[in-house]
């Protein structure tokens, strides 16, 4: 009886610890996409999706670790289990939806923009900068201009001012701190693209996903959501 009584404690104590960890839940973000996600002087993920990631974490009782990942990359780690959920400025494409399930947006679909040297770049017909794997590089493609794909946004705005590139097409919000730095301007009209930004999870964890989509809502619902998308996005940004 004894060895038994030891058994069924040493179970329970095994069962708590893996309660414990499925409490932890390691968010993945890109870290250089200001405003979005970006590190700070302190070494520390920072940006509008680090205090929404907080504060999600915070209403569905879930502890978060933080980690950044390449952006090219971040789809297949997150599919191999390196971490569990990607809150990266990541906007709901189809294409996407086919390897990753995605929550409700948390920002509406926002402009995407040409920033260039001067406001007569050739935007249709020249050689345009953009993200690798991003939805404003597919956009590049299919207006039959030439794509020139850098692996961070940093990157494709050092190509405009070069001279590797005319022009960079990127999310409006990441462009608009860059050409009020003086040296870039906005070229031609808006572009909406994408469904929105999401979070991504691994089609395998639905229970997880719905946690993080219920408490999108409530944010939406008591008005939090947009307070954050004015904080770091700005009052000219889309919100709900």
């Amino acid at each position: 009886m004894k060895k038994i009584l030891v058994l069924s404690a040493a179970a329970l104590a095994l069962s708590a610890s893996f309660a414990m960890a499925q409490d932890v839940v390691r968010l993945c973000t890109e870290g250089a996409y200001p405003p979005y996600n970006f590190v700070n002087d302190a070494g520390e993920v920072d940006g509008f999706e680090r205090e929404l990631g907080d504060e999600l974490c915070t209403r569905t009782g879930l502890t978060c670790e933080w980690v950044t990942n390449e952006w090219d990359s971040i789809i297949p780690n997150l599919t191999s289990g390196n971490y569990d959920a990607i809150i990266a400025g990541m906007s709901i494409t189809p294409e996407r939806k086919e390897v990753v399930a995605f929550t409700q947006a948390y920002t509406p679909p926002s402009a995407s923009a040409y920033a260039a040297l001067s406001e007569d770049a050739d935007i249709m017909g020249g050689v345009i900068a953009a993200q690798t794997g991003t939805i404003q590089a597919s956009h590049v493609v299919d207006t039959g201009a030439t794509l020139l794909e850098f692996p961070t946004p940093d990157e494709t705005v050092a190509a405009v001012r070069n001279g590797e590139a005319d022009a960079v097409m990127a999310d409006k919000d990441f462009l608009v701190p860059v050409v009020d730095e003086g040296d870039l301007v906005f070229v031609g009209d808006d572009i909406p693209l994408g469904g929105g930004i999401g979070m991504a999870f691994r089609q395998s964890d639905p229970e997880l996903m719905a946690k993080f989509d219920t408490a999108i809502q409530s944010m939406k619902d008591d008005g939090t959501m947009n307070t954050l998308i004015i904080k770091w996005l700005g009052e000219d940004s889309p919100r709900w």
